[in-house]
Parts: C-alpha cells; sequence; structure tokens
C-alpha cells in the first residue's frame, strides 16, 4: 500500500496538512471558497485567479485568503 505524503501549510494563521502535490485551484475547491469573492495571496504575492490549477503548493507554503465585503 501507497503511503500518502503530506506537508504543512499555512492557511489565514492556520497550520493545516495537504496531500503533497496538491494545486491551489484543488485546496480553494476543498475548503469550499467562492473564488470570485477572494483575494489569495501566496508567500507575499497575489495570484492571478487564471493560474490556480498550475500552482502546486510546497511545504511551508503561506497563504492568505481574504474575503470582498460589501458596505457602504
Amino acid at each position: 500500500m501507497k503511503k500518502i505524503k503530506k506537508i504543512k501549510i499555512i492557511v489565514n494563521g492556520k497550520i493545516r496538512f495537504i496531500k503533497e502535490k496538491t494545486n491551489l485551484f484543488h485546496l480553494i475547491n476543498k475548503l469550499k471558497i467562492p473564488i470570485k469573492k477572494v483575494a489569495i495571496e501566496l508567500n507575499q504575492e497575489i495570484m492571478n485567479k487564471k493560474n490556480l490549477n498550475k500552482i502546486t503548493l510546497r511545504n511551508n507554503d503561506k497563504l492568505e485568503i481574504v474575503h470582498f465585503i460589501g458596505g457602504g
């Protein structure tokens, strides 16, 4: 039986363990986050949402996911 390797990432200040070779698009979907209503920062760099499926997360990556809130 093949052992699944996990990596540690930090999402909004909380440690999470995910499968190695997980891409950012898959993680956002798994967390049930509406992509159209957030900004995503990976290691202090804002990500282009069109490229999320091309970005593979690595051990110790730091994600900040900020929800847009309307108001006036």
